[in-house]
């Protein structure tokens, strides 16, 4: 019987299940976290100007809502238009990126909240 590679063992005290060295892979491991622990359709992290960073649901739902992010995180947009998303702004080393949720149960806010943290956390280590 083979022993398990190296990189197949983890730490009794880790929590993450799946992580990555690499920024996008971290982010999309994030992400794609979040996004089933809180039920979204979609999730993503996107620049201030409405660019895709990172995702995690279908493509093009994750390009649309990137798009619109900007115009979500707007206080002046009706809230009758948004009431199926959800965004945070984050400022990380003086740029601000916005995370984007579309759906979501009941787990919605705390899901939002630990995916900003982690992808803080990802991109703060990063550089």
């Amino acid at each position: 019987m083979q022993a398990p590679a190296q990189h197949d063992r983890q730490p009794a005290s880790e929590r993450r299940a799946r992580r990555s060295d690499d920024t996008m892979t971290a982010l999309h491991y994030q992400l794609a976290f979040a996004r089933h622990e809180g039920g979204f359709e979609a999730l993503v992290l996107a620049d201030s100007s409405g660019c895709l960073v990172a995702g995690a649901g279908a493509w093009p739902t994750c390009e649309m809502l990137a798009a619109y992010a900007p115009l979500f995180a707007d206080p002046s947009t009706p809230s009758a238009q948004i009431e199926q998303m959800e965004v945070q702004k984050l400022v990380i080393d003086g740029s601000e990126v916005l995370l984007c949720a579309r759906g979501g149960g009941t787990a919605r806010s705390p899901s939002m909240t630990r995916a900003a943290i982690g992808c803080q956390r990802i991109l703060t280590s990063a550089t």
